[in-house]
C-alpha cells in the first residue's frame, strides 16, 4: 500500500491519511465518519485553516470574504458550484475576514472578496474581485497547472 495524501476532515478537523490506491471522493473520516469530502466549501476559522494550511496534501482554494459585501455575498453560490467540480483535487474554504482579522493581516489581504490558491502551505496565485463559478474553476486550475 502506497502512502498516499494527508486530508483534514472538514466536519471534525482531524486529519486523515488517504491511501492513493481508492478513489479520494468515497473517502470518510476515520474518527467522525463524515465524507472527507462533500462538494461544499468548508467555512474556516482561525486556527480551522491554520489546521488546513499545515496539514493538507492537497491544495487550498480560499475565499477570504466578510458577510457585510455584497460582491462576497453574490460570489458565494459561485464558490459553492466550484467546490462540487474541484474536490477532490483541491479543498475549497471560506474564511470569514472579520472573525480572522489576525489571519486576513498575515495573508496581506487589502479587499475582499480575495482568492488565494495554496499548495505546500504557501499561496501559489491571489486575485481579488467576484467571479462566477466557471472562472473559478479556470483560475484555480491554470493556478496549479504552473510549476
Amino acid at each position: 500500500m502506497s502512502e498516499g495524501r494527508k486530508v483534514v476532515c472538514g466536519n471534525c478537523g482531524k486529519t486523515n491519511r488517504l491511501p492513493a490506491e481508492r478513489a479520494p471522493a468515497a473517502a470518510r473520516c476515520g474518527s467522525c465518519h463524515q465524507p472527507i469530502f462533500s462538494g461544499h466549501p468548508i467555512e474556516v476559522d482561525e486556527a480551522g485553516f491554520g489546521r488546513h494550511l499545515a496539514n493538507s496534501d492537497i491544495p487550498l482554494l480560499v475565499d477570504v470574504w466578510a458577510p457585510w459585501c455584497g460582491p462576497c455575498r453574490a460570489m458565494a453560490p459561485m464558490f459553492e458550484r466550484a467546490a462540487g467540480e474541484l474536490e477532490p483535487n483541491v479543498r475549497l474554504l471560506k474564511l470569514n475576514s472579520d472573525n480572522a482579522p489576525a489571519v486576513s493581516q498575515r495573508l496581506g489581504i487589502s479587499g475582499i472578496p480575495t482568492l488565494l490558491l495554496m499548495r505546500g502551505g504557501r499561496e501559489i496565485a491571489r486575485t481579488a474581485g467576484a467571479m462566477d463559478a466557471q472562472r473559478i474553476v479556470a483560475w484555480a486550475k491554470a493556478g496549479l497547472a504552473r510549476p
